[in-house]
């Protein structure tokens, strides 16, 4: 099994992280992936001109691995990968990408939902969307709080 979890502070390619996942698998009947851009409008619908992911180093990164290690234990998967970015992103950009392993796609499909799930609302990262009206943080909606919640009502 192998945990790929990783920070990253500029351009994250999800084409590129999905041809090095895919080198050489052989063993594996599925792999799932999920690429999350950068939004150019907000949940109210008005403009995103950007984007900023602060971060803590060593605790954003620690609480990255654990939603990994978590979804490695509860799936029967083979390998998983996260890459998320970090810093200034502007619409369109790649922040996050993570992909899933397994020898049957249910698997693969499941730990890569509950990884977004968990991501989104547990990763210890603070979100700032600018645009002309100004900027704002941005929290975890209750939406994304049920979407997390499932995970905590259905046996692993």
């Amino acid at each position: 099994m192998a945990l790929d979890v990783r920070l990253i502070a500029g351009p994250l390619s999800a084409s590129a992280e999905l041809e090095a996942f895919l080198a050489g698998r052989t063993g594996d009947g599925a792999v799932v992936s999920f690429t999350g851009l950068a939004r150019g409008v907000a949940r109210d619908g008005s403009v995103v001109d950007a984007l900023r992911l602060d971060w803590y180093p060593g605790l954003t990164e620690g609480s990255m691995h654990d939603i990994a290690v978590a979804a490695a234990a509860r799936f029967p998967v083979r390998d998983l990968v996260v890459a998320h970015r970090c810093g200034d992103i502007v619409p369109g950009e790649t922040i996050v990408f993570v992909a899933a392993a397994a020898a049957h796609r249910r698997a693969a499909f499941e730990a890569a939902d509950y990884l977004m799930d968990r991501l989104k609302t547990e990763a210890a990262f603070w979100k700032y969307e600018t645009g002309p009206a100004g900027g704002r943080w941005i929290e975890p909606v209750d939406e994304d709080r049920a979407a997390v919640a499932r995970w905590k009502d259905e046996a692993p």
